[in-house]
């Protein structure tokens, strides 16, 4: 099944979309009139054991990270690991 709907109803329910993709489902999002982007479940070979953690923050941030503080982790892992 297929879904259509504005950025702004996106943003307001994106658990509730996210649920929705993760059943199977694709959804695309228009912005300003315009089909923006298109959200598509992964494949059973993209779902199987092929991701690696690079940097786990759920000991210290178990209610999630802070944008800035993201960014600046992520900056600091690169200049470390090229």
């Amino acid at each position: 099944m297929s879904k259509i709907i504005p950025i702004k109803e996106f943003r307001k329910n994106l658990s509730h979309y996210t649920d929705f993709v993760q059943q199977g489902n694709t959804l695309i999002v228009i912005r300003r009139s315009k089909p923006a982007f298109k959200i598509i479940p992964l494949t059973e070979d993209e779902k199987e054991g092929k991701w690696k953690t690079l940097i786990d923050f759920t000991e210290d941030y178990p209610d999630g990270i802070p944008a800035e503080i993201l960014l600046k982790k992520i900056e600091k892992f690169e200049k470390k690991h090229g």
